[in-house]
């Protein structure tokens, strides 16, 4: 059957009767799981229609975002209004990143080990950004120091590490130049790798995925730590006997090392001069040549990806896009790298560059440089980040700093294991990073949780509202924008079956299936809503003999697809490199969330409810599922990216939704929530991160985690079945109990202890139907 999808009207296309025999309930729930769950139904089954739907949304808020972008540039004329501009989006981005703690007074420095070559000496350096953080790098000297030499950093790429062998060549033939170089392994790379893979470049490369997600959970960022040991390396710099503190040089490397020397040097004054490869502008991946609308047309927010460091967590909505802070160099030295073929006709941030240079008459200090080829294929141009592109750069710093130009790179490698910084004496000393989120988020929840305490039951729960609206984004609910009646009705024995398109914003459509019992006209009776990340189908499926119990005793069932899931879900993948974390992702550079707009699909379609005559407001049930297989106590969780079968991600949206809509949503009388996860704070229990992008809410662990919104809902009841941890693993009651003290505290200030249920379902009946048909007070 094909079906016009409608955003605003809705049209009655048929009435069928379903016939049902037998006893009522064991029948009925055999009629669900034969109910086609579908709302919409064109074309393809295999691919929904609305399978586009969230990236459409997303493209569309970019393109305003970037067309907000484009005005606001046109508006600066003169140095004033470019600083103005500059200085509001460098103090939107220094806050995105995280809190930074205070500069260290001392970084602990160690030499481990000197090696000298040809012209040069090497030191093994470990010094400490944070305390309990240790950061390893190799310092290059000449073998005959000068009392004014040129100091430079080499921040390297997401590949490999600090003893890579063209990272040894830069840094020789620098040394040997009369320069002092640092290289140092970024945070989870070398020996700072945060996983047990060994030295294999990818994985260093995948695992940053999941520090990036334990780091925004604390309210921090990957970026955030990256940015800050690059500054402690200019302190490290500093601290060397001849080094000019005005001749402070960056250089990056492609693939993500011109990401964060673009944020360091726009954010540190003393670096004095920078070479940001593939930042700011046309990526490699962009077609060349250019398009001639490209000032109007040139995506200058980019888009969402797994790799935090290329789209900064709030950067389209705060204005702080990737080109903005290149830009907000000047007039310092800036050598803007292009690793292939550069359009620099039509590129328009390289526009933009030269004239904010040009507000501080300060053409010489912009530099715009090249390779050849693209970024994919072997042709022999394509020159990549090869010696002939590192050459590139000898003229530029001879002319601003007189480097000798060494014409070109030495090349004799050294073994890596002689360049290794970590003794056994220093590692055994070294943490991992989750432990210090872990200890981190339990100092923050604590002195957060101190605040709130001593507020009322109704102030504690206005201020989790606003603190879920500061995390979350928008979720205030629109009006949903149906007219007429649903779609198609049907009639299962009794029962009603309702398809409905809900319009919750422009576009953005629900499909909801609405299952209503027999009931007077005029009447109104109780209803709940489930939800699962799942989808309405499989919701269904799992929940068909519960869902029949509800029906014969008198109450609907609402099940809809929330947007991104069900039939508007973008794949069935949910990874690191799914179209689902792209969008989330996204959503973060917007100043949104994916579980922000699906809170606010929730509210939406409760008052879509509330407006129907045959819905009570206040006989409102919540049931949020998880249908994930769960992992066993013995699962191993060390399991690389690049394996296809990795332990199960847990999916905890039913119940976070079902929650978060009993915080925001007066009239909810019962919350059922089953496979739920417990507590954030275990995702930061072991080195890996098993929660969906789409699911993790950065910044929430610097106040409080589930247990404080469980004991914010009370009064209503509520059952947590089934709990599991940030592993995917089912947790005893015990332990649920321990991790749910707060939320026990909660009802226990609201009177309403009786009406907190911890203990699981070990049974697998429909008791969850008599549990909500009691709280809902149905007989």
């Amino acid at each position: 059957m094909r079906l016009q999808i409608a955003l605003t009207a809705m049209a009655v296309l048929g009435t069928t009767t379903i016939r049902a025999d037998g006893p009522a309930d064991r029948d009925l729930a055999k009629q669900l799981r034969a109910l086609d769950a579908r709302v919409i139904v064109l074309g393809d089954v295999r691919r929904p229609p609305l399978a586009s739907m969230l990236a459409d949304d997303a493209e569309t808020k970019l393109r305003v975002a970037n067309r907000a972008d484009r005005l606001a540039w046109a508006d600066v004329k003169t140095r004033a209004d470019w600083e103005r501009f500059r200085d509001a989006r460098l103090t939107a981005l220094r806050k995105s990143l995280g809190a930074l703690p205070p500069i260290p007074k001392d970084l602990k420095v160690r030499v481990t080990g000197t090696l000298n070559g040809d012209g040069y000496r090497v030191q093994n350096l470990v010094y400490e950004t944070r305390p309990g953080l240790l950061a390893t790098a190799n310092l290059y000297q000449p073998v005959h120091l000068k009392p004014s030499m040129t100091g430079m950093i080499l921040c390297h790429s997401h590949q490999s590490a600090k003893h890579t062998g063209w990272r040894q060549d830069m840094a020789m033939t620098w040394a040997r130049a009369g320069c002092v170089v640092l290289v140092p392994d970024h945070l989870g790379h070398g020996e700072r790798r945060q996983h047990p893979f060994g030295d294999d470049a990818p994985h260093d490369y995948h695992h940053r995925y999941d520090l990036g997600c334990q780091l925004h959970l604390v309210g921090d960022s990957l970026m955030g730590w990256l940015v800050w040991d690059l500054m402690r390396g200019v302190d490290v710099l500093l601290a060397q006997k001849g080094v000019d503190s005005k001749r402070i040089v960056m250089i990056s490397e492609p693939a993500g090392g011109g990401d964060v020397a673009a944020v360091t040097a726009a954010l540190d004054s003393r670096i004095s001069a920078v070479m940001v490869q593939n930042f700011g502008g046309p990526q490699p991946e962009i077609t060349y040549p250019l398009p001639r609308d490209a000032e109007e047309s040139f995506n200058y927010t980019g888009r969402g990806s797994w790799e935090s460091t290329r789209n900064l967590r709030l950067s389209a909505r705060d204005g702080f896009l990737p080109w903005t802070i290149v830009a907000s160099i000047a007039p310092r030295k800036l050598i803007y790298f292009h690793e292939f073929y550069w359009d620099r006709e039509q590129d328009p941030v390289w526009k933009r560059l030269q004239r904010v240079n040009d507000f501080y008459d300060a053409k010489d200090s912009l530099v715009g440089l090249a390779g050849k080829g693209f970024v994919v294929g072997s042709a022999p141009e394509n020159t990549h980040w090869l010696p002939i592109n590192r050459e590139l750069l000898y003229p530029t710093l001879e002319r601003w700093f007189a480097i000798p130009d060494p014409k070109k790179e030495y090349s004799k490698r050294l073994p890596v294991r002689d360049l290794l910084s970590l003794t056994p004496d220093v590692s055994t000393n070294a943490q991992p990073v989750h432990a210090l989120l872990r200890q981190m988020a339990q100092n923050q929840i604590g002195a957060a949780r101190n605040e709130r305490f001593k507020l009322t039951p109704a102030q504690y729960r206005d201020r989790l509202r606003e603190d879920w609206t500061r995390l979350l984004g928008d979720v205030a609910p629109c009006q949903p924008t149906i007219k007429g009646l649903p779609i198609e009705t049907q009639t299962l024995g009794k029962m009603r079956v309702e398809r409905i398109q809900l319009g919750t914003e422009p576009g953005t459509v629900v499909p909801v299936l609405l299952l209503t019992p027999p009931r007077a006209e005029g009447k109104r009776g109780p209803i709940v809503i489930g939800n699962a990340q799942q989808g309405k189908h499989a919701f269904l499926q799992h929940n068909a003999e519960a869902i029949a119990e509800l029906l014969t005793a008198g109450v609907a069932v609402c099940l809809p697809d929330l947007r991104g899931i069900g039939e508007t879900s973008p794949g069935e993948t949910r990874d690191r490199r799914s179209a689902v974390t792209q969008i989330s992702a996204t959503e973060w550079m917007l100043g949104q969330s994916l579980l922000g707009g699906r809170l606010r699909d929730l509210r939406s379609l409760l008052l879509y409810l509330r407006q129907r005559p045959d819905v009570d407001d206040m006989r409102i049930g919540l049931w949020g599922d998880s249908f994930a297989k769960l992992n066993p106590p013995s699962a191993k969780f060390n399991v690389p990216h690049t394996v296809a079968e990795r332990p199960s991600p847990c999916e905890p949206l039913g119940g976070t939704l079902a929650l978060l809509g009993a915080l925001f949503e007066p009239g909810i009388r019962a919350v059922y929530v089953r496979r739920g996860l417990s507590d954030y704070q275990s995702v930061l229990d072991e080195r890996f991160c098993y929660v969906p992008h789409d699911m993790i809410v950065p910044g929430l662990l610097a106040g409080g985690d589930m247990a404080d919104l469980a004991g914010a809902i009370a009064p209503a009841a509520l059952w947590l079945d089934g709990m599991t941890d940030g592993l995917n693993r089912l947790l005893s009651d015990d332990d649920v109990a321990r991790r749910f003290t707060v939320a026990k505290a909660g009802y226990a200030r609201a009177k309403a202890v009786d009406r907190l249920r911890l203990q699981s379902n070990t049974k697998g009946d429909p008791a969850p139907a008599r549990w909500l048909l009691s709280h809902l007070k149905v007989p």
